[in-house]
């Protein structure tokens, strides 16, 4: 009988991994009652009663496995690490608030039975805040046509694994993993299948403007070149257009002595346009150094402190 891994990520998501446990349970004895199956939580170190909550969870159904944190491994190592830890000949990864829909799942399974190794789940509407939803669509057709690699529009990581590529990132040794990435890159036999994410359940998103800004620096710095040499074509093309003017001046003032002044404007104005860019890339320059320190030190992706119902394997 063949296994099918749901693994799901979980921070201050108290209200919401009950619920989910249940209906993922019913998906899998119900619609798909020809496999066994695990549930795997990984929780990030929630602090609102998530894991007691999950502690219980656990006791009521050995099938529901749960790894606790030490502390807050960010929104990406933490779901890549719960992924290197499932069992199954798949695995799915979804969110625990019920915006990565449950009934994905079946359809899921179906493709990987006709050998699809990925079936990476597309978003193609969503009832978040528009705004939000239009920047994401921006973000994404950016990196796309910014990137060597042909980045998936719309892929979150909502979708199913097979065992070649759980063990495949397992053997990666990457201490800042980007899933939306390593799928797009390594080119695995993959199927896309729309939906239109959900409005989360309960709870509050732990999302804000400066963990999206972490994402997407990321991605950047992971996976394009194009910010560094954007900052040298830059650089030759404002010191040639620097030297042209000061050429122009040079020989304006030499022609016209007495009636020509060339005024402290030009100059103001050319010291902080210039000085505004070299901040600007200095900065860029930055995040490709903390992403190369990162990579340097080498911490490990997660630190345990308990994980629950795995001794039943």
């Amino acid at each position: 009988m063949k296994k099918i891994s749901i693994m799901i990520p979980c921070y201050n998501e108290v209200e919401n991994v009950e619920p989910m446990s249940e209906a993922v349970v019913k998906v899998m004895t119900e619609e798909l009652p020809q496999y066994d199956y695990e549930l795997l939580f990984i929780d990030n170190c929630s602090q609102d009663g998530t894991r007691e909550r999950l502690e219980e969870i656990c006791a009521r159904n050995k099938k529901i496995k749960a790894i606790f944190n030490v502390t807050n491994f960010g929104q990406f190592n933490s779901p890549f690490y719960g992924m290197c830890q499932s069992s199954g000949d798949c695995t799915v990864s979804m969110c625990c608030d019920f915006q990565d829909p449950v009934e994905m799942i079946p359809k899921f399974v179906e493709e990987w039975e006709n050998g699809y190794k990925i079936v990476s789940g597309i978003k193609t509407s969503s009832k978040e805040n528009g705004f939000i939803y239009f920047l994401r669509t921006m973000y994404y057709k950016l990196i796309k046509n910014m990137s060597s690699v042909k980045m998936i529009e719309h892929f979150t990581g909502f979708g199913l694994y097979d065992r070649s590529f759980i063990t495949l990132i397992s053997q990666l040794d990457d201490p800042i993993p980007f899933l939306r990435g390593i799928v797009a890159e390594y080119g695995f036999k993959r199927k896309d299948i729309e939906y239109e994410q959900a409005e989360r359940r309960a709870g509050k998103t732990s999302n804000n403007f400066y963990s999206l800004y972490d994402a997407a620096m990321l991605s950047i710095t992971s996976y394009t070149k194009v910010g560094l040499r954007l900052a040298t074509w830059l650089g030759f093309l404002s010191s040639g257009v620097s030297l042209v003017i000061a050429f122009i001046y040079l020989v304006l003032k030499l022609t016209h002595w007495d009636d020509y002044g060339a005024g402290y404007a030009p100059m103001v104005i050319g010291v902080f346009v210039l000085g505004s860019l070299q901040l600007f890339f200095i900065g860029l320059l930055g995040e490709y150094i903390l992403n190369i320190n990162t990579r340097v030190m080498h911490r490990p992706l997660v630190v345990e402190e308990k994980r629950i119902n795995f001794d039943e394997d």
